[in-house]
């Protein structure tokens, strides 16, 4: 008889469990969605906003919609990050209704305490301000490497430009290397110039970059040469050019135009060996 009460008694406890993840995972999907509303009402705002004055009131609406969906989102799931995030850039960047600096920005610093990225890394850029009252940039150094673990990449080529201008830390061209090439994989088109650049400079490939791609078979762990000598056998301004194309594929002018001269510098080069 204890045993069956026992039993009965687990059973209870884990439908109760399972019931409360579905609620959660039901109010996080929802909130997801309100979200999502809020965002597409703003991105067709920013689609707009150039071609009109910031409180024109044909953008009301469009503002109050984003702004409603995302207060919405809050309170079906208090814990989310996203937007708490969107709902600060509205208080902070447009000129919606009710909106307040302050608001904005206690909402911008619990996003970030709370872990999302994308609010890690404007509250860190933010606070690069210069007040004889606290340190900020302490304070923005520990939010921006925040954002980094989590590889933004945004905080990642800020944090390279820091360690490339030695502001705040000793200077360390390797660091700020590393920091561009990953912003530079996720597209971030100012990271891949300045990695560009700087190999163009004569800097070389970092060890802590080759080391992951040292190209070791997974069955003998040799290393495999054919494919290490195509990876690490181009010269830099090979790799440059890499660079310089993530960049125009994202629509930088800067990256067309250094393209633009590697290809002429090389077409000379070609021209003097031919003669």
């Amino acid at each position: 008889m204890l045993q069956r009460f026992i039993l009965s008694a687990a059973r209870r406890q884990t439908l109760f469990c399972l019931s409360q993840q579905r609620g959660i995972h039901e109010r996080n999907k929802k909130a997801m969605g309100l979200v999502a509303k809020g965002w597409s009402a703003l991105r067709e705002v920013d689609r707009v906003i150039d071609h009109t004055e910031p409180n024109d009131p044909r953008l009301f609406p469009l503002l109050r919609s984003a702004k409603d969906n995302f207060e919405l989102a809050l309170e079906v799931d208090n814990m989310n990050t996203h937007a708490r995030y969107w709902l600060s850039r509205m208080h902070f960047k447009y000129d919606v209704p009710g909106a307040c600096k302050l608001v904005g920005a206690a909402l911008l610093v619990e996003a970030a305490n709370m872990g999302d990225a994308d609010a890690q890394y404007e509250l860190g850029c933010r606070l690069r301000v210069d007040n004889k009252y606290v340190k900020p940039d302490q304070q923005a150094f520990y939010y921006i490497e925040e954002a980094v673990d989590q590889l933004h990449p945004g905080a990642l080529y800020l944090l390279g430009a820091v360690y490339l201008a030695g502001d705040c830390v000793k200077r360390d061209v390797a660091s700020a290397m590393w920091c561009f090439h990953r912003a530079s994989e996720k597209g971030h088109a100012g990271a891949a110039i300045a990695y560009g650049s700087l190999l163009l400079k004569g800097y070389e490939v970092p060890e802590v970059i080759t080391r992951f791609n040292s190209c070791r078979s997974p069955s003998t762990g040799c290393i495999r040469r054919k494919e290490m000598k195509a990876k690490h056998g181009q010269n830099a301004m090979e790799m440059a050019k890499e660079q310089f194309r993530i960049a125009a594929e994202v629509g930088c002018d800067l990256g067309f135009h250094w393209l633009k001269r590697l290809e002429g510098y090389q077409k000379i080069q070609v021209e003097s060996l031919d003669e």
